[in-house]
């Protein structure tokens, strides 16, 4: 028997992914430099000393590569076994925390435990990986069945729910991440299209509401987003239904808006109702057609159709009654409507004046006048990015985005090479949320996403973002390690 696990134990060392490893170490020791770089003071003579951001950043990554160490050691059915119950936990973990009475930042999602601070969002992300990859592994799941897939939203519903309880939107919003794993499992392709049709309608919709056609009272806004619905439902009709009778709706919608537009020339009115009223026909003749020809189809297009102008009217009055103001400042800055330098566009701005201050080979290391100085506010966590561009400028940047994309290329080929759809269903929410993370971070930084406040992985600073990156890529690695594994 001590020789059979010694067998095991060796086969399963020569069995993990080691390029996967040094992609990471890489990560960490660009993190490393970069932590030291935005969080350096004028006049500090040990960057080493734990009273420093930097020295303190250097035991989040030792204990980070104990933890993986650790990690690799525990035998791979431990994760399947106990994914539910691991799940569990940080549920009630995260559910305690909305109670905490600690608010940092006007976030409740700490636990504070004497020095240490700990987010338990952090690690609910890879205890919910594994209670999907768990549920959807499971004998007869199929995502294309309304029970099966309502659970598998229910496991990312209750984190995100006690997440946004906690006051950290930001962090619920990276959960979404895990469409994309249940695009890659089967999830119909309609679906992923609606979440973008619904971005599409909200920029647009927001965007050119004030903006007129003419000296009409009609807005532009809301004139495209009725188009673009009209013309998304007709799309959908070509696709999944009849292109004979797609024309003939195109042809339709075309031609009766034509009409409006040329009678507006003369009579001063809004278009946008005369879009409504196409719109609603389109529902009901597809609704007839659904009936005539038993066809399900239709039915749900006209369900995407009714829900297209319920989430743009609706986000219109969320956006105008229930947000509060910072936040309506912020989508309107990000969106161009609003400038606000010194307000809500301050930190978009310094990170951006930081990166384009570092040119093609940046300032050097340590030699940033943007982050020294602080202009930046968060710049060693959720704009940490910016260090990096200044100081390492446009090469520094570009090698750190290409270390990126080959973590997820290799984690894309890891999970395609699992044998059983557990690690192929783990490794896909992994890279989801590796995706999330480092596209909205550096579009954040970079002024092309909304400021939400989630960190880059393995860059910014702090204990808890390290080790739940750390647990969710070691855990996968662990799984492939046993991927060709005789057991007895």
């Amino acid at each position: 028997m001590a020789q059979q696990a010694g067998k095991r134990q060796t086969s399963v060392w020569r069995s993990i992914d080691w390029w996967t490893i040094i992609i990471y170490v890489a990560l960490l020791s660009f993190g490393w430099v970069s932590v030291c770089g935005a969080s350096y003071s004028y006049g500090e003579t040990d960057i080493f000393s734990l009273a420093t951001r930097s020295g303190m950043q250097i035991v989040w990554i030792g204990t980070s590569i104990m933890l993986g160490f650790i990690i690799l050691m525990l035998d791979d059915r431990f994760y399947d076994t106990f994914a539910y119950i691991i799940y569990g936990l940080l549920l009630l973990l995260l559910f305690a925390t909305i109670f905490n009475p600690h608010s940092i930042k006007g976030s409740r999602s700490w636990l504070v435990l004497g020095p240490l601070r700990l987010q338990p969002a952090e690690f609910a992300k890879f205890a919910t990986a594994l209670a999907l990859a768990k549920l959807m592994s499971t004998y007869g799941y199929n995502i294309n069945q309304n029970k099966h897939f309502g659970a598998a939203l229910l496991l990312i519903s209750l984190p995100m729910v006690f997440i946004v309880l906690q006051r950290e939107t930001g962090s619920a919003l990276v959960y979404l991440s895990f469409f994309l794993m249940f695009y890659r499992e089967g999830m119909p392709g309609s679906i992923l299209f609606t979440g973008v049709a619904m971005v599409v309608y909200f920029v647009v919709g927001i965007r050119f509401a004030e903006v007129y056609i003419g000296d009409s009272p009609t807005s532009i806004g809301k004139f495209s987003v009725m188009l673009l619905i009209q013309l998304f439902t007709i799309g959908m009709v070509w696709v999944y239904c009849h292109r004979r009778i797609a024309w003939q709706m195109l042809l339709c919608s075309m031609g009766i808006t034509l009409v409006a537009y040329l009678v507006s020339l003369f009579f001063s009115y809004d278009q946008v109702y005369v879009q409504l009223v196409v719109i609603i026909a389109m529902i009901c003749y597809l609704v007839w057609q659904g009936l005539g020809t038993r066809i399900r189809a239709y039915f749900f297009i006209a369900l995407f159709s009714i829900g297209s102008m319920a989430f743009f009217y609706g986000a219109d009055f969320i956006m105008q009654n229930v947000m509060e103001p910072h936040q309506r400042s912020r989508i309107n800055v990000l969106l161009g409507l609003d400038e606000d330098l010194r307000g809500a566009g301050y930190n978009v701005h310094q990170s951006e004046i930081a990166i384009g201050s570092g040119g093609l080979e940046g300032k050097g290391f340590l030699n940033g006048t943007q982050t020294k100085l602080k202009f930046v506010p968060e710049q060693d966590t959720d704009f940490i990015f910016c260090t990096v561009g200044e100081e390492e400028g446009f090469v520094g940047s570009a090698s750190v985005l290409l270390l990126f994309l080959a973590l997820v290329l290799r984690l894309i080929h890891l999970s395609e090479r699992q044998p059983f759809r557990f690690g192929r269903v783990y490794g896909y929410c992994v890279l989801s949320i590796f995706l999330f993370h480092v596209f909205i971070n550096v579009g954040m930084v970079l002024g092309l996403t909304p400021v939400i406040g989630i960190p880059l992985p393995f860059f910014s600073y702090g204990g808890s973002s390290l080790w739940g990156f750390t647990f969710l890529l070691f855990i996968f690695l662990r799984i492939d390690a046993s991927r060709n594994l005789i057991r007895n």
